[in-house]
């Protein structure tokens, strides 16, 4: 089954004919995205590079505020031209590799060169790279997403990609053991340039891959409308969908429940002085999860449906912040990052899948860009929050805080929001 909004015989028979193409070199894109992914990790590596230059919470709340903000952010800027373009593999690839893909190739270019001499330039490089990159993602995401529904069946999404991820989070665990390696290895900066040299080498692979996928054109039945007049109508879809307003509710609550991750590594590595190449190791156990859940989630959403999935997520993140606030050594924070590779994972399957689901394919790009950007206002403030409550409090209270954040949106998600799982798929 597909969701186009198209009844043409010829454009279902070109899906059909090239979905297991589509589905392998999406899937091999997914894959060597995931294992570049490993060596920039926002969540332990990234941090932890930063930290070099300084220990601030708000700085190192920068990361996962520019990260989530501008991939999330722009979305809506796009998807009124996602929605009339016949081809959407444009934006992904074409735009993607400059908007998306060129700053990565950059980026350990820029601390070869200056790292040692000019500390306070690579920090200010590092995050107008890292800007540019989470940006371009988010103008070309919207596009992707609509591409990957329009070439992938509605009843096999989530095992999609969930083997996708599942083979870059697999090959992810063999960058994970690298990382503290590459680390221990060679002395700060060279370790980093060496790690982020493999990002960039992978994203390349990916981006080829990506750009490999058959995509039928299918005109648009909507009549062209400006950005202004289309911004103004996106009140009444919130207005007339209930229950995609409820849902948008609870992922605000999940974002806000986000404050804490980009400081497990941080607050860990400082509360017991772990090296970099120690602090990093928790890379594994991430990844595991990863691994572990994008499989499982993949199948099972497939079967029980994606607000099933977010529900159980949403539970697995509780239980990740509860024990990073009571753990008392390090030790810990293996289960702590082997479930946060969990909820990451099944988060990311259902979080995308199910707004397919909310509405016919041509209106698929508004939801998409309305599901991104109205959370990830949340989850573009929530890291300045957690840095903010963590300077304030002390990071085990901003946790606890956390926590909260997350039972708020389980219980929407469980007694609220309805499952969407219906005629529009």
């Amino acid at each position: 089954m597909t969701d186009t909004n198209q009844t043409d015989p010829a454009i279902e028979a070109f899906i059909q004919r090239n979905f297991r193409w589509n589905f392998l070199v999406n899937a091999f894109d997914g894959a060597t995205f995931g294992f570049g992914t490993a060596f920039f990790s926002s969540t332990i590596i990234l941090p932890l590079f930063v930290s070099h230059y300084t220990d601030n919470p708000l700085v190192i709340g920068l990361i996962a505020f520019l990260g989530w903000g501008g991939v999330l952010l722009p979305q809506l800027f796009t998807a009124n031209a996602v929605q009339r373009a016949p081809l959407k593999k444009v934006f992904p690839v074409t735009l993607g590799f400059f908007l998306e893909r060129l700053p990565i190739f950059l980026l350990p270019l820029m601390i070869y060169t200056l790292a040692d001499s000019k500390p306070l330039l690579t920090v200010v490089l590092f995050f107008v790279l890292y800007t540019w990159h989470n940006f371009g993602a988010g103008l070309i995401i919207v596009g992707w997403q609509d591409m990957i529904a329009k070439v992938i069946p509605v009843d096999k999404r989530g095992r999609f990609f969930g083997i996708s991820n599942f083979l870059g989070n697999g090959m992810g665990i063999l960058g994970a053991l690298a990382v503290p390696v590459i680390l221990g290895r060679y002395t700060f900066p060279l370790g980093y340039v060496a790690v982020f040299t493999i990002t960039a080498v992978f994203f390349f692979i990916s981006w080829v891959s990506l750009s490999l996928t058959r995509e039928p054109a299918v005109p648009s039945s909507k009549p062209p409308v400006s950005q202004a007049a289309y911004l103004r109508s996106l009140p009444q879809i919130l207005r007339r969908d209930h229950n995609f307003r409820a849902f948008l509710i609870a992922q605000i609550a999940f974002a806000l429940s986000g404050m804490a991750t980009g400081f497990l590594v941080v607050y860990t590595a400082r509360t017991w002085d772990l090296p970099d190449a120690q602090a990093s190791g928790f890379m594994v156990a991430l990844q595991i999860g990863l691994v572990l859940a994008n499989l499982g989630f993949g199948f099972f959403s497939d079967r029980r449906g994606h607000k099933l999935t977010l529900e159980i997520t949403c539970l697995l993140n509780i239980l990740v912040l509860g024990l990073a606030a009571i753990a008392p050594n390090p030790s810990w924070f293996f289960a702590v990052f082997f479930l946060s590779g969990a909820v990451s994972a099944g988060s990311f399957i259902s979080g995308i899948s199910i707004v397919y689901e909310f509405t016919a394919a041509e209106d698929r790009p508004t939801y998409i860009g309305l599901a991104n950007t109205i959370p990830g206002i949340a989850v573009t403030l929530a890291p300045l929050l957690g840095g903010w409550l963590a300077g304030v409090m002390d990071y085990q209270p901003m946790f606890i805080t956390a926590a909260v954040f997350g039972l708020v949106s389980w219980i929407l998600l469980h007694f609220i929001v309805r499952e969407p799982r219906q005629g529009n798929g």
